[in-house]
């Protein structure tokens, strides 16, 4: 009997090493003056910045779902490591952190260099955006666990706040407005219902036309990032709602203490398109939970501050904030 190796068992190192050298100077464009050593070590370092008085470290983690599968049946791989990204540093901005560095991990039956080339070259460009560094991941070749086309991402990014910031629900008072900061697209949730209704119901095709380019453009628009507005405007801002799964009446309550209401007048929402015709199909307040509606993100802001904020994005006014019940009352 012959011996075997660890490609005939479907693993190609070869290949990995391929990758890692490809992405060197993608991963390197995303480093600041905090990271510690280069890429190929055990571990990714970076130093803490200062100037806080009392630093706390925050971090969120999220992957793509199954907006993964629109990418990989379309060969469109260079976008969905943004999508990663943003639903990472996202999350930090809402808990006032300011991202740092990011980590993400690519599983994969069988990795094609040039493939997972698109894919971090996708991460780098989220994590300019978000003006933090890639210090590290890890790629996985599972051969058995995924098909050969298949993979599967998760993302890690780590932030820094000052203790005394981070409680924003502490801030959010009666009379305080509500601005909408408008979502890219569908961005990274509810894809399986995008999904069943497009390609199970309607028999629509990836090249469908819709407003006038393909289907799969506006279904594989990423994720926008809103760190840079949140810097420029932190002052500003009392609290932050990251609008994902749930949509708008269950992430804003996350920031909402007892006793306290969000009233939002839905005849102000910019609802997308691509929103408008799936709610032809499905029942509104299905889509209220499932979708963001064109709204990426909802800042609390006191009424004095809103036409700073406004002049400085393209934010705009979609409620306010009144004592009551605990929730999202949509008007």
């Amino acid at each position: 009997m012959s011996n075997i190796s660890y490609k005939d068992a479907g693993v190609d190192i070869d290949a990995g090493n391929e990758f890692v050298e490809a992405i060197k100077a993608d991963v390197k464009s995303t480093f600041d003056s905090n990271v510690i050593g280069g890429i190929g070590s055990f571990a990714g370092a970076y130093a803490l910045p200062t100037g806080y008085k009392e630093p706390v470290i925050l971090s969120a983690t999220d992957g793509v779902g199954t907006k993964l599968r629109l990418a990989i049946e379309s060969g469109r791989l260079n976008t969905v490591g943004i999508d990663l990204v943003a639903m990472c540093v996202n999350d930090l901005i809402c808990n006032n952190g300011t991202p740092m560095f990011f980590l993400d991990y690519y599983a994969t039956g069988k990795l094609l260099p040039e493939n997972a080339k698109d894919v971090v070259a996708g991460i780098a460009e989220g994590c300019r955006r978000s003006e933090c560094a890639l210090v590290g991941g890890e790629t996985a070749e599972m051969p058995g666990m995924y098909s050969d086309d298949d993979f599967d991402l998760a993302g890690f990014a780590v932030g820094i706040a000052e203790r005394s910031e981070m409680d924003t629900v502490a801030n959010v008072k009666e009379g305080q407005v509500l601005i909408a900061m408008p979502s890219s697209g569908v961005h990274s949730n509810g894809y399986s219902l995008v999904r069943k209704l497009f390609f199970d119901k309607l028999g629509m095709s990836l090249e469908t036309e819709f407003e006038g380019k393909p289907l799969i453009d506006t279904l594989l628009e990423p994720t926008r990032i809103y760190v840079k507005e949140y810097k420029a405007n932190k002052q500003y801002v009392k609290a932050l709602a990251h609008i994902t799964g749930g949509g708008i009446v269950e992430n804003l309550p996350r920031v909402l203490p007892e006793g306290m209401r969000a009233v939002v007048n839905k005849d102000s929402i910019r609802v997308l398109p691509i929103f408008e015709f799936m709610g032809q199909y499905v029942d509104e307040e299905e889509m209220y939970r499932a979708f963001n509606m064109g709204v990426g993100m909802v800042w609390v802001v006191e009424p004095e501050d809103v036409e700073k904020v406004l002049e400085n994005t393209d934010g705009y006014v979609i409620g306010g904030l009144a004592k009551g019940e605990k929730g999202v009352e949509l008007v």
